[in-house]
């Protein structure tokens, strides 16, 4: 994949408001400030107006995170949109970068490919504290988590819900297959929705004319600007963040993955893993879309995310582990002595599928079928999972397409 490289100008630079904006309280945390491994010196101080790698003029912030904060630019150049994700210091060897170059050298005709968010481009940046790498994506809208707040309740009905899994696993069965790729973060904010045109356009023309609220600091050498919110077109969501991704190998991975609430049993008890960790996601995103409550809490009286206590919720859910399984673990003991017998390190709460979707107002037969799902991808033993092409095949994922089921994804 090549780098971002300057283009002759052939659209002018817009001069944005240098005030009339609401000045925020310096000692208030905003934005990224909020977050606990933030460092001020980390991030660049990108200024609305400015232009980065010679060709994209920043318009409007769009988001942040603990590595990057997210901007959208218009490309003076061709005067088209972009997303610029610019991250902290200290990351000049950018494992996302890799990953594309692996999807963008996978030559097929799968349509899963087409379902991930396109990197059109990177580059560098010279700040004070160091260098920043800068990807260039396609500008798209919100993201699925964002896009839950304007539903009743924040949840989907069954039927939109299959449309987005359907898709998802397709796009797993090709990053698996062909691609060898493992995404190990699969999560409602990784899902982005096809942006509008005349949305990107609008949220330029508020920071011309109602320029959003900021923090200015050190005497004006660094801003935390506030984000504003793109509207999303037609479509469904398509797969993005391949920052924590890794490459499919034949020998099992040890590294820490996967947020807290949404790790499959081998990563909690330190056994190797595979891509089998996607499709523990596939039920842990199923559940988010359609219920506002995780599947899993995991935290205890202290209000602190505990172990004991995720895996106490996995017997309740699950069942107790086959004991072959826990003694692969070289925490297993921890958890389980000689018997297998759970030691009630916490105890095991009352609590079932059924229990938990009594409010979903699907008929039953529809709840039934969902919960049969969630129950192929939530084993304890990643090889009792299905693989994507497996999943995707599920008779109740299927039904209301009209189509029977087939034994693999064209």
């Amino acid at each position: 994949m090549s780098t971002t490289t300057p283009q002759p100008t052939s659209s002018p630079l817009r001069s944005f408001p240098t005030s009339g904006f609401e000045v925020l309280d310096p000692s208030v945390p905003v934005e990224e400030e909020t977050l606990p491994t933030y460092s001020a010196e980390k991030y660049y101080p990108v200024h609305i107006g400015e232009v980065l790698g010679d060709r994209y003029q920043v318009v409007a912030k769009i988001g942040f995170g603990v590595t990057s904060t997210v901007w959208l630019g218009r490309d003076i150049s061709t005067s088209q949109y972009a997303v610029l994700k610019v991250y902290v210091t200290g990351r000049e060897r950018n494992h996302e970068i890799e990953v594309y170059e692996r999807i963008e050298a996978t030559q097929t005709d799968h349509l899963g490919k087409s379902c991930i968010r396109k990197l059109l481009g990177h580059f560098s940046i010279d700040g004070p504290h160091g260098r920043h790498v800068c990807l260039v994506h396609e500008p798209l809208g919100l993201s699925l988590y964002e896009y839950l707040f304007f539903l009743p309740g924040r949840i989907m009905e069954f039927e939109s819900m299959k449309a987005c899994l359907r898709q998802v696993i397709a796009t797993l069965d090709w990053l698996h297959t062909e691609a060898g790729v493992i995404h190990t973060d699969l999560q409602l904010k990784n899902l982005l929705l096809p942006g509008s045109p005349t949305y990107l356009s609008r949220a330029e023309t508020v920071e011309m004319n109602s320029p959003t609220p900021r923090k200015v600091l050190d005497d004006g050498r660094r801003t935390i600007h506030t984000s504003q919110i793109v509207v999303p077109g037609n479509g469904l969501p398509l797969l993005s963040d391949m920052g924590e991704c890794r490459f499919v190998s034949t020998e099992k991975q040890f590294d820490e993955i996967m947020p807290n609430a949404y790790r499959a049993p081998e990563v909690i008890l330190h056994m190797g893993w595979d891509e089998k960790v996607d499709i523990w996601n596939v039920a842990m995103l199923a559940w988010d879309i359609v219920s506002s409550r995780c599947l899993f809490q995991g935290w205890n009286a202290d209000d602190i995310f505990a172990d004991r206590v995720h895996v106490a919720e996995m017997v309740a859910l699950l069942g107790p582990p086959p004991r072959d399984f826990v003694e692969r673990s070289k925490v297993g003991h921890v958890f389980w002595d000689e018997n297998n017998t759970w030691k009630d390190l916490a105890p095991i709460p009352d609590i079932t599928l059924e229990s938990l979707g009594a409010k979903f107002k699907e008929e039953e037969r529809d709840k039934q079928g969902f919960y049969r799902f969630l129950r192929k991808a939530l084993q304890w033993k990643p090889e009792d999972r299905p693989t994507a092409r497996e999943l995707i095949n599920d008779e109740w994922l299927l039904e209301g397409l009209g189509i029977p089921k087939r034994d693999e994804v064209q």
